[in-house]
């Protein structure tokens, strides 16, 4: 049995969710209506599908002629880390040990060589903001045709990549210096988070002291933020999740560090202020009167961030989700600004923004145009706005999509994790949850 091959009893091996063709219309009138409510856009126009076919072809060639142009990193180790079902992989990693120092590339998918202002792909993408996430239905921010193919880093072939290479002081974890460039990356190897477990519980394997050098680093970042205030809600992932969190992290603090304090320009920042203290001593409170949850006492007087990361490491795992509810209820929506102060509350980051996924973030696609370019859209305060409702609107469709399958009598995490087929008899659909 392979590493990925479900185990039996496992959610993969009891196969799709079962349901009825009319349950399945209701399902799709429902889409349809949130899409009405939420003006989300579904299909995409046939001159964008165009472009997008158009910008696959002769790709060999077009990589070939940018090489000169570019930092060549094909011989770097370099890998990808993701889950088994994706379907896109627009992020890699490569690391090394220097003398007193971590060397770590974070290299993205070079998404705005591709998708370029001037292109109906682009205002495509604008308009669309963001890709969302329904269980077992996703609406693409750009065509898939792209972006599953030139623009995933797929192993083996050579990629055009927007690279983030950081030197990582040995004691403090700051950075001793930071480059930003576009590069060419060949793939070793494509890995899924439970194959990159097992290299980290063999490391005579392949990429297996890679893998354990950046948990090393990524483990060390995730004590440190901790240490520092970053509120962490959800504290128990594997290693491998870990290793790509604070990885794509690190990058996303080093770019928007680069843009506001060596650059000095306004980008898409990430700004999420903070609850009032009447708002965290509300959900302190929800939190302490949970059954068999306790905050410890040298945790009360200090950061209330470091208080619920307490509660969330000592409390049972059934109580994960209402200590995160308690928590999410009084936290504002962080938002898209043209200017960074303020910070990011949850993260304790003074100055932070998106990078690494800019396959399904406009702000992330942006933010790769100002960095490379050195040119800011005119209209950057409106689009910063636009994706923030965007968003909110993606994860308010999400959530009533979750309750209609639910008053359906189906389980979002089951067909989430597990998709559905559509059966004749109603029988064999009834018990199929």
């Amino acid at each position: 049995m392979s590493d990925d091959e479900p185990k039996p009893g496992s959610a993969e091996d009891q196969g799709p969710v079962t349901i009825t063709p009319e349950l399945a219309d209701r399902l799709d009138e429902k889409r349809t209506e949130l899409f009405e409510e939420f003006e989300i856009r579904d299909e995409f126009p046939s001159e964008v599908l165009r472009e997008a076919e158009a910008r696959t072809e002769d790709v060999y060639e077009e990589i070939e002629a940018e090489i000169d142009e570019r930092e060549d990193l094909r011989e770097l180790t370099t890998w990808t880390t993701d889950p088994i079902d994706a379907q896109d992989f627009d992020d890699a990693i490569s690391i090394e040990r220097e003398e007193g120092a971590y060397r770590l590339w974070v290299h993205i998918a070079d998404v705005t060589h591709y998708v370029t202002p001037d292109t109906a792909m682009w205002e495509e993408a604008v308009q669309r903001a963001n890709t969302v996430y329904l269980p077992d239905y996703t609406i693409h921010m750009l065509p898939p045709v792209l972006a599953e193919t030139v623009c995933s880093l797929v192993p083996n072939e050579d990629r055009l990549a927007h690279t983030v290479e950081m030197e990582i002081d040995d004691e403090t974890l700051s950075f001793e210096d930071i480059e930003i460039y576009k590069s060419v990356i060949n793939s070793d190897e494509r890995l899924t988070y439970k194959e990159c477990e097992n290299r980290l519980e063999d490391p005579s394997l392949p990429l297996g002291e890679e893998n354990e050098l950046a948990f090393e680093l990524a483990d060390r970042m995730h004590e440190q933020r901790k240490e520092d205030g970053s509120l962490v809600l959800n504290p128990r992932r594997d290693r491998a999740h870990t290793i790509i969190e604070e990885s794509m992290l690190k990058a996303n603090k080093a770019v928007t560090h680069t843009l506001m304090w060596d650059r000095g320009v306004e980008a898409m920042y990430r700004v999420h202020p903070q609850p009032t203290p009447d708002q965290w001593n509300q959900a302190l409170k929800e939190i302490q009167e949970l059954d068999s949850v306790s905050i410890p006492g040298d945790a009360w007087g200090d950061d209330p961030r470091k208080a619920v990361n307490a509660a969330l490491e000592e409390s049972p795992g059934r109580q994960l989700n209402k200590i995160q509810r308690a928590v999410l209820k009084v936290m504002p929506r962080a938002k898209y600004m043209n200017d960074p102060f303020g910070g990011h509350h949850a993260l304790n980051f003074d100055i932070y923004g998106h990078f690494t996924s800019p396959i399904r973030r406009l702000s992330d696609t942006i933010n790769h145009w100002i960095v490379h370019e050195n040119d800011v859209p005119e209209n950057l305060i409106e689009l910063c706005d636009h994706a923030s409702d965007k968003q909110k609107d993606g994860e308010t469709a999400e959530r009533l999509y979750k309750q209609f399958l639910q008053e359906v009598g189906l389980d979002p995490h089951a067909v989430n994790n597990r998709g559905v087929e559509i059966v004749e008899d109603p029988d064999e659909a009834k018990h199929s949850v």
